[in-house]
């Protein structure tokens, strides 16, 4: 088997040690990524696999609850194509504090619908995707074109990335849309093997936001009394993630990851997250992580203004706050034909608590925190 060959199959045990991915036919980096570098062959990248996936998600925290499925179908047409399909709906039952203290709660259903098609060429991977979502007062759609190239004979891969955004924001009880966003992100990722059983990333990502950037539904505080959220049109914004995946124990994997956010509102943000995974058996993949993140604010907001200014909101993820997540998925192997196919079922919870230390309940003046609870239950299929 070629080393790129290699390459690839360690970038799927990779992805499918983080959690909240669908993919969960988890982590064999034990060997994985050692006993073939050795290999020679022929250069050449190796496709996704076929797989289908179908998915039941749900989420309840903060007032806020939403469920739903999601289906993803992956097929090769020929040795270096392959094409995709991906369905997501969210049923929601919003009365989040935003709601329940300037509104009526609500319920609404999203809708997102994604294609996309991949090509192999030598040691280059490319990846063209499209995505279009709409709920009642909004309509989302975007394209995205991605490119990993191989290099140093397998052990390294360079990838670079492009998306085009555009939104469509509408108001309930008004027809049809009043404004509109444009969103551009530039993508740039390096991913070496380090030892056989070790893995290492870097990624950057650059976003650039031009439109109707607030919600028609949220207000600030000035003096104490309700005015329209005021937020500017534009936005430039930077994140860079740190990774890495050992083998630590034969059928053990730790992996680290670090991120930090900044942008031109000034909101600076950290995560750090550490997690573990393990093979319970032949049929078993056991996994658990931790999340810690803490952001610091945008400079026009303000939980009760004390005098006017341009710009001005009481959006609370745009406040100081802090997050603390803790998460376990469980797969199970039910069939298994090596060359053929492999089925599991898969599930996974995470719980995350919220705290925000500038923004306030304004029906008892307290600061605001909120716990959320996260659930998937899902299968796939490789073929």
């Amino acid at each position: 088997m070629a080393a790129t060959s290699a390459w690839q199959r360690a970038l799927r045990a990779f992805a499918a040690l983080l959690p909240g991915r669908r993919t969960a036919n988890a982590t064999q980096l034990a060997g994985l990524v050692g006993g073939m570098l050795a290999s020679g062959g022929a250069q050449a990248v190796t496709l996704p696999e076929d797989r289908a996936e179908a998915m039941i998600h749900a989420y309840d925290g903060g007032g806020v609850r939403a469920t739903g499925p999601a289906l993803l179908v992956r097929k090769s047409l020929a040795d270096r194509v392959t094409l995709s399909g991906t369905y997501y709906v969210d049923m929601v039952s919003n009365a989040s504090i935003d709601v329940v203290t300037t509104a009526s709660p609500f319920k609404e259903t999203r809708s997102e619908f994604g294609l996309g098609l991949d090509y192999a060429y030598r040691d280059s991977l490319v990846t063209l995707s499209a995505t279009s979502s709409s709920e009642p007062d909004y309509k989302s759609d975007s394209v995205s074109l991605d490119v990993s190239q191989e290099v140093f004979g397998g052990m390294t891969a360079v990838s670079l990335g492009f998306t085009r955004g555009s939104d469509k924001v509408g108001q309930a009880g008004t027809p049809g849309f009043f404004d509109s966003a444009k969103h551009w992100k530039y993508r740039l990722g390096v991913t070496q093997i380090v030892t056989p059983t070790w893995l290492m990333s870097a990624n950057l990502e650059a976003i650039s936001d031009d439109g109707y950037l607030g919600s028609p539904y949220r207000v600030a505080r000035v003096f104490g009394a309700a005015v329209p959220e005021r937020v500017p049109r534009t936005r430039s914004s930077r994140a860079v993630k740190l990774r890495s995946i050992s083998e630590v124990v034969p059928g053990t994997a730790l992996r680290a990851e670090y991120r930090y956010f900044w942008d031109n509102w000034d909101i600076r943000a950290h995560t750090a997250e550490i997690g573990a995974t393990r093979h319970l058996g032949d049929a078993w993949l056991g996994e658990g992580f931790l999340r810690v993140h803490k952001q610091k604010g945008a400079l026009f907001y303000s939980d009760n203004a004390a005098s006017e200014t341009t710009y001005v909101s009481r959006n609370r993820q745009l406040s100081d706050f802090n997050n603390f997540s803790v998460g376990t998925q469980l797969s199970y192997l039910y069939a298994r034909v090596p060359g053929k196919y492999e089925i599991r079922a898969n599930v996974s919870y995470e719980f995350v608590r919220f705290k925000f230390s500038e923004f306030t309940d304004i029906r008892n003046g307290q600061l605001y925190s909120h716990d959320a609870n996260v659930m998937q239950l899902y299968v796939s299929a490789t073929f």
